[in-house]
């Protein structure tokens, strides 16, 4: 095992804050294996690349030698956690959950060692929990302590209901800290309030309170809002491999570096390196681009798949097989247009419901992957090639 020192240097690479980081140098100065748990709510059937900075810091600890707990949290996932939220979630079923969480061993082990790693469900000790066991835990806590959450004090500004069982979530997540007796525990930046509750039960429960380490939180290809499926701003763990290799060359050069150190296996090293020879021109920011997209796709599928990706991405971008004259633009910001009126706009089709009728039959495409959906937005922040039918392009490149 490293020494203190060296782990530190590792796990320091895209950590936004550690509860406290003293007291983790002092774990690792013992030379024992540490509890590393992260949990997931399976409130969906599929990740994202920003699902996986949390796998990337768990894979750290796994490579470190730490044991890593890989919790799901079917029963939490039946309440729903109500970080960041505007409104109360739609109750999911102990069914829907189930379905869910099939998937996500699958996605998960593409990055973590599943014969390394412990897959523990909280189903296992809340589902024996009584009623007196509840409110046992519940005493443990006040209700002027959770309502300093920020997202419950917005809603009780604006007259939102906060209802009880979203209080019991953060309680819920922080005893599994207590059932898992864990060293350490892993969240985004928008989890830290449940994180601490966990610290916080588990001196109530006897326990020596588990360090905090929080991640950020990644942005979507569009470079503002949070990676979402919902935001349409995503880029999936079972994409295609094109579609996967498209999305990430279509990031802005700027957000290309936080995506490499946050989801790339590349060393803090050769990452300053490449960095500084980038903005020394040595480094074409496109190439190094290329190199990420690459190595993100061999990571969720093959290496030749990922080769054949990149080979299609160069025919599309690089003109090959291509019009001379393509018309090229200059984008529009970061501000979101739906595509058929950038179809229309730009003279791609001759009125919206033309370009609607073509999405529709397949005859539309962006970075080579067809689209389907007609009230697809694109930001003009990036660059996209667009190809209506067999001969009408659009290059929009950043602006």
């Amino acid at each position: 095992m490293l020494s203190a020192k060296e782990q530190l240097k590792t796990l320091r690479r895209g950590t936004s804050e550690i509860i406290d980081e003293k007291d983790l140098a002092q774990l690792l100065e013992k030379g024992v294996p540490l509890k590393i748990k992260a949990g997931f709510d399976p409130t969906a059937p599929d990740l994202h690349l920003g699902h996986t900075v949390l796998l990337n810091k768990m894979k750290q600890f796994q490579d470190l030698g730490h044991e890593v707990i890989f919790l799901i949290g079917d029963f939490t996932g039946m309440i729903g956690d109500p970080t960041g939220r505007s409104e109360t979630r739609k109750n999911l079923t102990s069914e829907e959950v189930k379905n869910n969480a099939k998937t996500y061993l699958e996605q998960v082990f593409k990055i973590l060692d599943s014969e390394k790693t412990i897959v523990a469900y909280n189903s296992e000790w809340m589902g024996k929990f009584t009623s007196v066991n509840m409110i046992e835990l519940a005493a443990h806590y006040t209700v002027a302590r959770m309502l300093e959450r920020d997202d419950f004090q917005k809603r009780l500004a604006k007259n939102l209901p906060v209802s009880i069982h979203e209080l019991m979530y953060p309680l819920i997540q922080g005893y599994d800290s207590v059932a898992l007796k864990s060293d350490v525990e892993l969240g985004g930046t928008d989890q830290k309030f449940n994180l601490l509750v966990g610290r916080d039960l588990q001196r109530a429960y006897g326990q020596k309170p588990q360090i905090v380490l929080t991640m950020p939180l990644l942005e979507g290809t569009d470079g503002v809002q949070k990676m979402s499926k919902s935001l349409g701003n995503s880029i999936g763990v079972f994409d295609s491999p094109n579609e996967m290799f498209g999305k990430v060359m279509s990031i802005s050069d700027d957000l290309m570096w936080r995506y490499y150190e946050l989801l790339s296996q590349v060393s803090t090293d050769e990452l300053r390196s490449m960095q500084e020879k980038a903005k020394s021109g040595a480094l074409n920011p496109k190439n190094a681009k290329m190199q990420l997209a690459k190595e993100l796709v061999t990571l969720y599928h093959t290496p030749e798949l990922a080769e054949a990706a990149s080979s299609e991405f160069e025919n599309v971008f690089k003109k090959k097989n291509l019009p001379e004259d393509i018309p090229v633009i200059t984008g529009w910001g970061s501000e979101k247009r739906n595509i058929c009126n950038i179809l229309k706009e730009n003279k791609l089709t001759d009125s919206t419901s033309a370009a609607r009728r073509l999405i529709q039959q397949g005859s539309v495409s962006v970075n080579g992957e067809k689209i389907s959906d007609v009230n697809q937005e694109f930001p003009g922040n990036q660059e996209f090639m667009i190809k209506v039918g067999k001969k009408r392009y659009l290059k929009i490149e950043a602006g």
